[in-house]
């Protein structure tokens, strides 16, 4: 009973942790995504004609 208990939690942590890491490099390209498409709204403002 014990050892399937132990194997849970290890599978549990193993996928936390994956999830994680996933999450982290998502949150990353999201950020530099942004960071990049904000740069080119800046760059290419003055050839915005209202």
């Amino acid at each position: 009973m014990n050892e399937k208990v132990y194997k849970t939690m290890k599978h549990t942590g193993g996928f936390s942790i994956a999830m994680g890491i996933v999450i982290i490099v998502a949150g990353l390209v999201v950020g530099v995504g942004s960071i990049i498409s904000g740069a080119l709204l800046l760059k290419r403002k003055t050839d915005i004609t209202f």
